[in-house]
């Protein structure tokens, strides 16, 4: 598929496809004409990547990942090494404290509004994750 499709079903820029590309994060066929050609595999990948920056990493450490997750087209994957890994728990701890934090101001928050709305039921409890 062209770059304007992958970008249309995978609810990504062009220019964002590009910049991937320049990134090492994504790789296309060339046409004879010069055209990027992507295969099914680029919609998963894409979205993977997106979710990858939505947690907080960069392109770098994505760069380092992407090789060690296992596409949904069964492309092989390489093995983590444990410094890759040491590094990405590391993000993960650190994604699970903001997720306590956060909670913690959505709380906050809560007895902010239930306090100044006193005709307002009070908000139900939140599901903790830990």
């Amino acid at each position: 598929m062209r770059i304007g499709e992958l970008a249309r079903r995978s609810g990504v820029s062009e220019r964002s496809l590009r910049y991937y590309e320049s990134r090492g994060l994504l790789h296309a066929e060339r046409t004879p004409g010069g055209h990027r050609d992507y295969g099914e595999w680029a919609i998963d990948r894409v979205i993977r990547i997106q979710t990858l920056y939505a947690a907080g990493l960069n392109s770098k450490k994505i760069a380092q990942l992407l090789p060690c997750i296992r596409d949904a087209d069964g492309r092989p994957n390489e093995t983590a090494t444990p410094k890759l890994v040491a590094e990405l728990t590391g993000e993960r701890d650190r994604i699970t404290r903001m997720i306590t934090d956060l909670t913690r101001s959505r709380e906050i928050l809560d007895e902010v509004i239930d306090t100044a709305s006193p005709d307002r039921p009070p908000s139900p409890p939140q599901m903790v994750i830990s």
